[in-house]
C-alpha cells in the first residue's frame, strides 16, 4: 500500500499492553477464534471498503504453501480458496478482479492460516494486507471515519502506522519481459532441441510445465496465466542414469519432472535427491534444483500485461 495516505494496523491487541520498546506483553493469542473476533476483522474490512468506495478488489502477489507450510493451523485442502476460484486455479492470479464477498472469504481464509495469501487493493486508492499472528493492515485515500469507529466498538484496535511491513514485499526490480524477442528464443530453442520444458509460475509456490514441440508455442502460450513467471528448461531425458547423477549432486533435494507414455506431465517433490527413484512409468525426466544455486532454465521472463506493461511483483532474477 505505498503511498497511502491513511494506513492503520488493526489488531485485537491492545496497545496498553505494550512495553517501553513496543513489544506486545499482554495476553496473545495467535490464531483465528473462527468466532466474535474474527468477525470483527471482516467487519473492519467491509467498513474500511464501503467508506473508500470500494466495490471489487484486485489480488495482487497471490501465494500458494510451499513443500513447508508454517501456519499455526491444520493446513485444508485447497488452502482456503475452495469455492473461490477453479480447482485448477486458472482464475487466481496477479491481477484478478474480486469481488468484495470473495474479497472477505480470501481474509478469512489468511486469518486462520489455510494457506494461500495474497494482497487485495484497488490501485492507488485502497489495500488489505494479513500479517502474521492476526495482524491485519489497511489503507486508504479515504480518511475512515466511521469505519475507525465501527472498528473500535467491534474491540479491534486501530493503530495509525506510516507504512505496513508488507510494503516491502512490492518489488519493481528489472525483470525481463516475455516480449516477442523472448517467444522468437523460445521458438528457436524448442526448434534446435526437438522440444523444450515450459514451467508456468502462476503464483508463488505454484507451478504447472508444459511441453513445447517445434510449431506447437501458440497453443501453449494461450493456456499461461497472466503475469506469470515463465521458464524454458530442456525436455525430458531418456538417459536415467545421467538424471539420477544430476540428481544426487543436488544437496537439499529437487524437484523430479517425468512424462509417462501418454505425454503427461507429472512433477514429484524429492527430500533425498541421493536416493531418486524414477517412476516405471516414465519414459523421459528432468530434476530442477530446490535451490537458486542449482537453478539455470535456458529461458526465463515474466509475462506483461496485454498493453505490453510489466507490472507482475515477482522478485527480479538474480
Amino acid at each position: 500500500m505505498p503511498n497511502l495516505p491513511y494506513v492503520y494496523q488493526v489488531t485485537k491487541y491492545d496497545p496498553a499492553d505494550r512495553d517501553d520498546q513496543g513489544r506486545y506483553v499482554g495476553a496473545e493469542v495467535t490464531t483465528s477464534d473462527h468466532g466474535p473476533q474474527e468477525s470483527a476483522y471482516l467487519s473492519a474490512v467491509t467498513s474500511f471498503a464501503a467508506e473508500s468506495g470500494v466495490t471489487e478488489l484486485t489480488v495482487r502477489d497471490p501465494h500458494i504453501p510451499a513443500f513447508v507450510s508454517f501456519g499455526l493451523e491444520p493446513p485444508i485442502e485447497g488452502h482456503g480458496l475452495a469455492g473461490l476460484f477453479a480447482p485448477d486455479l486458472s482464475d487466481y492470479f496477479d491481477g484478478a478482479v474480486v469481488s468484495i464477498e470473495v474479497g472477505l472469504a480470501l481474509v478469512r481464509a489468511m486469518l486462520r492460516d489455510h494457506g494461500a495469501w495474497c494482497q487485495l487493493e484497488v490501485e492507488d486508492r485502497f489495500c488489505v494486507q494479513v500479517g502474521y499472528d492476526q495482524y491485519l493492515y489497511i489503507g486508504s485515500t479515504t480518511y475512515c471515519e466511521r469505519a475507525l469507529e465501527v472498528t473500535v466498538q467491534a474491540g479491534l484496535f486501530p493503530v495509525r502506522i506510516d507504512r505496513s511491513p508488507y510494503d516491502d514485499l512490492d518489488d519493481d526490480g528489472p525483470a525481463q519481459p516475455a516480449d516477442d524477442a523472448f517467444w522468437a528464443e523460445v521458438a528457436s530453442l524448442a526448434e534446435g532441441h526437438g522440444a523444450v520444458l515450459l514451467a508456468e509460475h502462476f503464483v508463488r509456490n505454484g507451478v504447472r510445465w508444459h511441453r513445447v514441440e517445434p510449431g506447437h508455442l501458440h497453443a501453449v502460450r494461450r493456456r499461461l496465466a497472466p503475469r506469470a513467471i515463465v521458464e524454458i528448461w530442456p525436455d525430458c531425458s531418456t538417459d536415467f542414469d545421467t538424471v539420477r547423477a544430476q540428481a544426487a549432486s543436488m544437496e537439499l533435494g529437487c524437484e523430479l519432472i517425468w512424462v509417462d507414455r501418454t505425454g503427461a506431465i507429472h512433477t514429484e517433490r524429492v527430500e533425498e535427491a541421493a536416493g531418486l527413484v524414477i517412476p516405471g512409468e516414465a519414459v523421459g525426466a528432468l530434476v530442477v534444483s530446490s535451490t537458486s544455486d542449482g537453478y539455470r532454465p535456458l529461458a526465463q521472463a515474466v509475462l506483461p500485461d496485454a498493453d505490453g506493461v510489466l507490472r507482475a511483483r515477482w522478485v527480479p532474477f538474480s
